[in-house]
């Protein structure tokens, strides 16, 4: 039995700490899910990270402070940002910086789904 790919998700909002993993366990995969960007740094998980779905705006470290530092870490992990506060400028910026998507809260099954297709390799 293969093991599962290890998806974290880090978001202050709980709801979303709550709800989200449960989808992504639906499509088969393991999660990790961490309140700040801290916490996700100092944890076992950031070695077995295969993607991560990182908020945009959080206290203390933002999703692109943390994707600029685990960059400077050379830590190679494909990070799909999700936000509620968007602008349209903050897509194309984020995809600049290397993101593999940027989704709007709240994001369907299916662009969640597109955009895991697209970070995870294909055996």
């Amino acid at each position: 039995m293969d093991t599962p790919l290890l998806i974290t998700v880090v978001d202050d909002d709980e709801s979303v700490r709550e709800a989200l993993p449960d989808l992504l366990r639906e499509f088969g995969f393991a999660v990790q899910a961490f309140s700040s960007a801290k916490a996700f740094l100092s944890s076992d998980s950031l070695c077995q990270t295969r993607c991560l779905i990182l908020d945009v705006a959080m206290p203390g470290m933002s999703g692109p402070e943390l994707q600029r530092q685990l960059a400077a870490q050379h830590y190679r992990i494909p990070i799909i940002f999700i936000t509620a506060l968007g602008d349209a400028g903050q897509r194309p910026f984020l995809m600049s910086q290397g993101a593999v998507e940027c989704l709007m809260k709240p994001f369907s099954e299916a662009e969640l789904l597109k955009a895991l297709s697209a970070a995870l390799p294909v055996d």
